[in-house]
């Protein structure tokens, strides 16, 4: 695993899905690797009452009642849509799913304005059809179509960024379950084996870019994926996605509570600023996120580590927050600027601590990006 540049789920926690596996003894749907009450407790992490002689670490924070919806719905045959805004962890909790289940999580479509139904169905290996003909030798199984022959679960991301023909085909899939291939007089059908299941995620903030068809949501359950707001959940969140990068580069580096404090509270901020907008120019073009916010942090951190005292500080904090956000000039630097003279600044009056270094480190990233 250490040379790979990120390893699929089942291989980074392949020793405890081992383990999961060779204990559980409850019924297991179709050719599932595991129970559901197993899945749910790889996802979410074991507790005392789970009678466990191991702790299983939470990989997904959110709503216990998210994951076991998305489960059922995958032990029935109906697809499982996780919709929601960018950074909620709908991908994460995809691979997840997909890795306890199948333990093979790289079944992947990604939905772009150019993909093409013979990525969801199957394509042609051109030399081997000039030599010997088309066959089912010379077919090029797409993931999708790979899942359907597995009895695998097979995962669709951003599917609303799909034109309408991808969409269609998806629907005889989800419906029929086999793929017909006319191009074959013999053996022309590709037919699902129990277990198949499709797993695909949308952004709620792309609504109008292909808009689903009535046809196509009567295949999927929907599993709607809010933006963490709760304050402690949230930081669990960025804490475990920083120790991951911590020992992912090797580095012995601190995050000073009191830091992640002021992450979570300037986001926190912005997010309310943003909802208080009257108009999209006076919002940040971000969408202030979980995932930006360990992006934030985890700039700082690689940029403390490798050209600073190997000590996170407020200023590197601040630096790396305008830096990241900042995309738009001069419109994102103004909102930063405006929050820092408005809401920070007089947090460093009254509160000190890490406030009036962060306050600095802002001004001075604005200054350079202006």
């Amino acid at each position: 695993m250490s040379d790979l540049l990120r390893a699929p789920a089942e291989i980074k926690y392949a020793e405890e899905l081992d383990w999961l596996e060779s204990i559980d003894d409850s019924p297991k749907p179709f050719a599932w690797r595991l129970s559901p009450k197993m899945v749910r407790l790889f996802v979410l992490g074991s507790e005392r009452a789970d009678g466990l002689d191991r702790e299983i670490a939470p990989k997904w924070f959110g709503d216990r009642s998210f994951v076991e919806r998305s489960i059922v719905t995958l032990a029935s045959d109906r697809g499982l849509l996780l919709i929601g805004d960018p950074g909620t962890g709908k991908s994460w909790l995809a691979e997840l799913l997909a890795a306890a289940i199948s333990r093979n999580s790289t079944l992947v479509v990604q939905g772009t304005a150019g993909t093409t139904e013979d990525q969801i169905k199957y394509s042609w290996n051109v030399s081997m059809v000039i030599a010997k003909g088309q066959s089912r030798e010379s077919m090029i199984p797409s993931p999708i179509m790979t899942a359907m022959e597995a009895g695998a679960i097979g995962r669709f991301e951003e599917l609303t960024r799909s034109t309408s023909d991808v969409q269609d085909a998806l629907i005889s899939i989800l419906s029929e379950k086999y793929v017909s291939v006319p191009e074959l007089d013999s053996d022309n059908i590709v037919f699902a084996k129990p277990g198949f299941s499709i797993i695909a995620t949308a952004n709620s903030r792309d609504r109008g870019v292909n808009d689903l068809s009535s046809a196509l949501k009567r295949r999927f359950n929907f599993v709607r994926i809010p933006v963490v707001t709760n304050k402690k959940s949230e930081a669990e969140i960025v804490r475990f996605r920083t120790e991951e990068l911590l020992r992912r580069h090797q580095i012995e580096l601190d995050v000073p509570p009191t830091l992640l404090d002021v992450l979570l509270r300037s986001f926190a901020d912005l997010r309310a600023s943003a909802a208080a907008a009257g108009s999209d120019d006076e919002k940040l073009e971000s969408a202030l996120s979980t995932a930006e916010q360990i992006g934030v942090l985890e700039d700082a951190i690689l940029h403390s580590n490798f050209f600073g005292e190997h000590a996170l500080t407020a200023r590197t904090l601040a630096s790396s927050l305008v830096g990241s956000l900042g995309r738009r000039a001069p419109e994102d630097l103004a909102i930063l600027n405006k929050y820092l003279h408005g809401v920070v600044e007089p947090r460093s009056k009254d509160e000190g601590g890490s406030w009036p270094e962060f306050l600095e480190g802002g001004r001075d990233a604005i200054a350079t990006l202006s």
